[in-house]
């Protein structure tokens, strides 16, 4: 038994912390103790490990494809997110004043499509404020007479809404859509034709509630037209897709989606 490191003092009466020595061979003639090979071995595996990820990394090259950049996105990455900075103007709560140019279009198709796929649609004064606010004036009464046949007292009453489109009391309807990306199609002469491709939410909270909140992908298109300050919209439509494989998650339960509707609020402006 020893204290003589950093268990204890040199002398009896350090912290009293010892440990066991091995004795060394009595023999003089016995050989000497031998370090184990085995850890040599590692040890110099070791060393020639670090020694080779330095050296690949002193050599590497700009064009080495493991090389990551923060470069913006090309047509190589077209699936990096993109957009400039978002407009300032509003008209009835709907993001406006876009710049003429295919950026602009995106941003304004997506932001309507957002509007035009909200709840406000199913309650007939939003709706028409809605229509109002993004549709140019060519076309505004078509869009509002072709929307109020959509959207009509029957279709509500399916639904289980009431004919200004609101939940029965102790449920929450939803209807939310939101982007997920945006093509251009056509771009010239002062009109622009977009695709939305789109994640909606639809349906009632509430434990007797016929219709649940379900989740579907679908692409919008619409036409827009620039009326001398912002772009507007002519025409829309809707197909469904593409939709991804449906993941594992586990399904939420009625109250913890209307939770989420009521306290996550919904983007004001895309893109």
């Amino acid at each position: 038994m020893s204290t003589d490191d950093q268990y204890g003092g040199g002398e009896v009466g350090g912290t009293g912390q010892t440990r066991t020595r091995f004795p060394e061979p009595s023999d003089p003639y016995a050989p000497p103790r031998r370090t184990p090979r085995g850890l040599i071995t590692v040890v110099g595996v070791v060393v020639l490990l670090i020694a080779a990820i330095a050296f690949a990394n002193q050599t590497r090259t700009p064009e080495d494809p493991t090389t990551t950049t923060d470069k913006p996105p090309t047509a190589t990455n077209p699936t990096a997110a993109t957009g400039t900075a978002p407009v300032e103007g509003k008209s009835a709560g709907v993001p406006s004043g876009f710049p003429q140019d295919q950026q602009g279009a995106q941003s304004a198709a997506s932001n309507y499509a957002v509007a035009l796929g909200s709840d406000g649609m199913f309650n007939p004064a939003r709706r028409r404020t809605i229509v109002n606010a993004v549709a140019d004036t060519s076309t505004r009464a078509t869009l509002q007479s072709g929307f109020d046949a959509d959207y009509s007292p029957s279709l509500l009453a399916q639904i289980g809404l009431t004919k200004d489109g609101l939940a029965p009391t102790g449920s929450t309807f939803v209807s939310r859509t939101v982007p997920a990306g945006t093509k251009v199609t056509a771009f010239a002469n002062g009109t622009a034709s977009v695709e939305v491709w789109c994640i909606g939410m639809f349906g009632l909270t509430g434990e007797k509630s016929t219709r649940p909140v379900t989740s579907g992908w679908f692409t919008i298109s619409l036409k827009l037209t620039w009326n001398g300050s912002d772009w507007k919209v002519l025409e829309t439509a809707q197909k469904d897709g593409p939709t991804p494989v449906t993941g594992d998650d586990p399904v939420s339960t009625s109250d913890e989606i209307g939770r989420a509707v009521t306290e996550f609020g919904g983007f004001t402006y895309a893109r």
